[in-house]
């Protein structure tokens, strides 16, 4: 069974990174595999799937979606543009804006949020809007692991570590993740201003995007403040965020109906929602459970051990460079779902609390897929934006911003999560 275990595991890994538009399809289809041979019985493959993380990451999508359509963050961007001397710091604001953002919203929608405000200025001032949509894109992947809404990787670490949404600011008497990515935001700054230096043309917003409701942004107030209230409560059921967003989404549909005669709100908002990376998700863990119930994942972790011979921190550097260079290449989200047991089972064998290793894993993985273009879904759907206004941009022409700008931000996160997690 292990072997059989290994080969469609394996098989599952090389379809994904070669067939990335079946990737919902072949996740699916593993786990319906692992179901067939017998590998995992079908109630016991459901209890494998984290229903909090699928639940957060519906209702968080919903919710978004409705704050979108407001227009209260296109509104939020042109406010801080129109404070700005320059092109140069009016891009380095947007990014900046768009880490903020980020860090509570999914990466994408950040994107989808923010390029149309900065193709609108390079309109206006007859400039390229290539590399305002790389800061863009890149400075929201960055801000992803901020908090436990950030990133499906943050919900996949807040499940499976037990984190809510108040650790990843401090955890256990000691800086959180929060913090430790702020850092390192800040650390890319000076890549920025070196990058964009000769772009010093004055700029302007002559009007600004009025808001058309504002209850999606109390919405979205209120489901981070009551993600931060459960983080104190002792002994909730384990999908009590889930909860949370599902039922604020539900209010807000509700409201959009009801109270606004919206009569397609409930369609629009609900077809919003990316039930492919749901899907994905839920195939991905019943296959995680599956290579786990054979051992594979003991066996993984006894490589990684072999390799860093004992010494914590040369596994550490392993952890957080190998998730790097595997991020920017292949989406993080099932790397992540695969490493976090395999993490754990390494602190385990050392008789050491996992979460150095935790965090070193969600620094590499996180902020490596902002190596290459095709590394996160944050990059893809801005290079998707401006194939769509005729610009085509080359990987080494992303990468030339990309990689410095990652470089820093790693190299910030690993040094300050060792010497605070060690």
């Amino acid at each position: 069974m292990k072997l059989i275990a290994i080969l469609i595991f394996i098989a599952t890994y090389i379809l994904l990174l070669v067939l990335p538009k079946y990737r919902t399809y072949i996740s699916l289809f593993s786990a319906l595999l692992f179901v067939l041979i017998g590998i995992l019985p079908f109630q016991k493959a459901l209890s494998y799937i984290d229903w909090n993380v699928i639940l957060m990451i519906g209702g968080t999508m919903g919710i978004v979606n409705l704050f979108i359509e407001s227009k209260m963050p296109a509104l939020m961007a042109d406010v801080i543009i129109d404070k700005v001397a320059s092109i140069k710091w009016a891009i380095i604001s947007l990014a900046a804006f768009a880490g903020i953002v980020s860090a509570f919203i999914d990466n994408v929608a950040t994107v989808l949020i923010i390029a149309p405000v900065a193709m609108d200025i390079a309109k206006k001032l007859n400039i390229s809007p290539v590399y305002m949509i790389i800061s863009i894109a890149i400075s929201s992947n960055l801000q992803g692991a901020a908090t436990l809404v950030g990133d499906t990787t943050s919900l996949l670490l807040g499940g499976y570590a037990k984190m809510d949404f108040i650790d990843f600011f401090f955890f256990k008497g000691r800086m959180g993740l929060f913090w430790i990515v702020q850092i390192g935001a800040v650390a890319t700054i000076p890549i920025l201003l070196l990058f964009f230096r000769e772009y010093n043309q004055p700029i302007h917003l002559e009007e600004k995007q009025e808001v058309e409701d504002y209850f999606p942004s109390y919405l979205l107030i209120l489901m981070v403040a009551l993600l931060i209230i459960a983080s104190f409560i002792p002994n909730k059921p384990e999908i009590t965020n889930g909860l949370i967003c599902t039922t604020l989404l539900l209010i807000g549909i509700i409201k959009e109906v009801v109270i606004s005669k919206n009569k397609h709100a409930l369609n629009n908002t609900l077809l919003q929602i990316d039930y492919e990376t749901i899907l994905l998700l839920m195939g991905l863990f019943v296959v995680i459970g599956g290579i786990s119930e054979v051992g594979v994942i003991n066996d993984i972790s006894k490589i990684f051990s072999r390799f860093g011979k004992g010494n914590l921190f040369l596994i550490y550097t392993i952890i957080v460079w190998f998730s790097v260079f595997v991020s920017a290449f292949i989406d993080n989200i099932p790397y992540t779902a695969t490493m976090l047991p395999v993490v754990s089972k390494i602190a385990q064998e050392m008789g050491i609390q996992p979460y150095l290793l935790y965090f070193g894993l969600l620094v590499g993985a996180t902020l490596g897929g902002n190596i290459t273009p095709i590394g996160a879904s944050a990059n893809i759907t801005g290079l998707g934006i401006l194939r769509k206004e005729g610009y085509e941009v080359k990987a080494k022409d992303f990468m030339k911003l990309s990689i410095p700008f990652t470089l820093t931000a790693v190299i910030t996160g690993y040094i300050l999560t060792w010497i605070i997690w060690r």
